[in-house]
């Protein structure tokens, strides 16, 4: 899968013509990592919100020679309406180097020949497009640097961070510093202290989100096992708050929470109450993530009263729990098997208004209850999760229609199945199987003919990726 900007916090923007573009924000938790491209492989081409030629190259993201050849002739493509970015302000849109790559698709393109390593061309591809009306964006630089920096190559990627002032036309600041930094955290963390050196040395004061970036790195890919790396990663952090504080920079609520993540990672509840009192301590109020992570641990720990009373603490506090916290709660009843608990969970939550649901979180409780064979309440799951708008999905479908199938409830397994293909869900070919070998082996072999009947129907709609799906003959 494409990694473009692997490490910036993204939602897609409604002209899909710009890139994500980092964002650090004292209030976060941590650095959000992404692929901002992932879910865009789930659309059929022609409902993708991406231009064509970008989707063309995402799909030949593993073939670079196809991929830079098809760019390579886009450049001598007239501009579209639909491809061709709006000029700003005083640039005129007229320009006989005009085409239909934009800056993101140069940013696409370096990325793929960035990823095989093909450095020389990235740079002239960036010394392209300053000449043309894609100009080079930080952007731009980001998806190099991290791909140096990947490849072993933290020099270079200092370097070509050095140089970006010199084609970018916007000053280097800290946001583009902690990227760096985020970055380097990822594959080394001396290299990233010498980094955060560096910066002093150019001017730019390190702040509470600089350490808090340095002090992600040390925590969220720390192995915790044995104990001995746990206790390590905990001095390393507490190194690190000291350091904050001899600069005259106090720990902020995201500092905690990060070293909270790795209490709570190391399955270490007593530690991570005693985290959390000191915070309070401190007048620092936890935020949301602050107390799932907390959460999370105290359920994991199966403390699920501790937990529940800290659930009410959060709402007391006018701090809303999100549908990550109330996970944490239903795997743990699911793992109990404690249907009626998570019953009166999910009911308090749609009566009183105690945060929202997510998708996650109806999938959990279909499988938990798909499992109880509790079905009149799957069912009634099922259709407030269709009022809710967030879905079912495919893990949705596949889960119903997997349990349905496991009970011998052919009939109602085939109408999601039904339902399933023509909203442009593709089932999985374990689906396929599994229903396939139930309706045979139950003397249902002209409901399964009908069924292929409605999937031929609309092959059109899943292409290529249908046709692989060559089910074996079965006999009873």
């Amino acid at each position: 899968m494409l990694s473009l900007l692997e490490t910036i916090p993204f939602s897609l923007p409604s002209n899909h013509q710009t890139t994500p573009i980092y964002s650090p924000k004292s209030s976060s938790t941590t650095i959000t990592h992404s692929m901002p491209w992932n879910h865009l492989f789930n659309y059929p081409a022609f409902l993708s919100p991406l231009p064509l030629l970008h989707q063309t190259l995402l799909r030949l993201r593993h073939n670079s020679k196809i991929a830079f050849s098809l760019f390579h002739h886009s450049l001598s493509l007239p501009p579209t309406s639909t491809d061709t970015p709006p000029a700003s302000s005083g640039t005129s849109t007229a320009s006989s180097d005009s085409s239909v790559a934009t800056t993101v698709t140069y940013n696409l393109m370096i990325d793929i020949l960035a990823k095989v390593r093909q450095f020389d061309v990235c740079w002239q591809l960036i010394v392209e497009m300053d000449q043309r009306n894609a100009k080079p964006t930080s952007e731009t630089f980001f998806v190099l640097i991290r791909r140096l920096i990947a490849a072993g190559l933290t020099r270079q990627a200092i370097r070509a961070f050095d140089d970006m002032e010199s084609f970018v036309y916007e000053p280097v600041n800290e946001t583009h510093f902690c990227f760096l930094l985020d970055t380097l955290c990822k594959y080394g963390i001396d290299m990233a202290e010498r980094f955060l050196k560096e910066m002093g040395e150019r001017g730019i004061e390190a702040t509470v989100v600089t350490y808090n970036v340095l002090l992600n790195g040390i925590c969220r890919r720390a192995s915790l096992h044995p104990e001995s790396r746990f206790e390590r990663t905990i001095r390393l952090a507490e190194t690190m708050f000291d350091e904050m504080r001899e600069r005259g920079i106090e720990p902020d609520v995201t500092s905690f929470s990060i070293v909270l993540h790795v209490y709570s990672r190391a399955h270490k509840p007593e530690l991570t109450l005693d985290k959390l009192k000191l915070m309070k301590e401190k007048g620092i109020c936890p935020s949301v993530v602050t107390y799932t992570s907390v959460v999370k641990c105290l359920c994991s720990c199966g403390r699920i009263e501790d937990a529940e009373e800290l659930l009410g603490e959060m709402v007391k506090n006018g701090v809303s729990p999100t549908a990550a916290t109330y996970n944490c709660f239903f795997k743990e009843y699911m793992g109990r098997k404690d249907a009626e608990s998570a019953l009166k969970l999910y009911r308090k939550m749609r009566e009183d208004g105690l945060g929202s649901m997510g998708l996650h979180s109806y999938n959990i409780l279909l499988r938990m209850f798909m499992m109880l064979n509790r079905l009149d309440i799957v069912n009634e799951i099922w259709e407030d999760l269709k009022s809710s708008g967030l879905g079912p999905d495919l893990d949705s479908y596949t889960m119903l229609i997997h349990g349905l199938c496991e009970k011998e409830k052919w009939r109602e397994a085939c109408k999601f199945f039904v339902e399933m293909i023509e909203k442009g869900l593709l089932p999985q070919k374990v689906t396929f199987e599994t229903l396939y070998k139930g309706l045979i082996q139950s003397d249902m072999l002209r409901t399964w003919r009908r069924l292929k009947k409605k999937l031929d129907e609309e092959s059109i709609t899943f292409g290529s990726e249908f046709q692989n799906y060559q089910l074996k003959p079965y006999k009873r």
